[in-house]
Order: C-alpha cells, then sequence, then structure tokens
C-alpha cells in the first residue's frame, strides 16, 4: 500500500473540486475517473477503457447450425443438454 497523503480542498457551490496535479500527472491517462461511492468515502481512481480485443475468438460453441442463419444458431444455443 503506498503512503496516504491528505490534502484538504475547497469545493465550490456546484459540489466541483480539483484534482491534485501531481495525481493527475502520474495517474490520470485519460481525460475520465471512475468514482466509488462507500458511504461517507468517495474513492476516485483513473478509468481505463478495457480492452474487449482480447476476448474475439476466445469462446467455442460446439452447434451444428449453419452461422449465416442466426435465429437457428441462437435456438441451437439456447436449447438446455
Amino acid at each position: 500500500m503506498q503512503n496516504q497523503i491528505e490534502i484538504k480542498k475547497e469545493v465550490d457551490k456546484e459540489g466541483k473540486l480539483t484534482l491534485p496535479k501531481e495525481w493527475r500527472e502520474m495517474y490520470l491517462r485519460g481525460g475520465e475517473v471512475m468514482m466509488r461511492l462507500k458511504g461517507e468515502i468517495i474513492e476516485i481512481v483513473p478509468y481505463e477503457k478495457i480492452d474487449l480485443t482480447k476476448y474475439f475468438d476466445s469462446v467455442e460453441a460446439d452447434i451444428k447450425s449453419d452461422l449465416s442463419d442466426w435465429k437457428s444458431v441462437k435456438r441451437e444455443l439456447y436449447e438446455i443438454r
């Protein structure tokens, strides 16, 4: 676990605050963050988009239907075996 640093920040009337420059430079690669609400605590972490291409071709199914007929493929996949 990294060292914990406490920084007092002012929140404007609209509820906005500025994230520390050092944190943004070190961790924020894109322009988005993920906020997790845990009771009275708000956890802010950099948002990283998930690379879905790593899941391409990772699922195999033993089906007999013609893949050009999606309705029959779907029906076969939903069959209880």
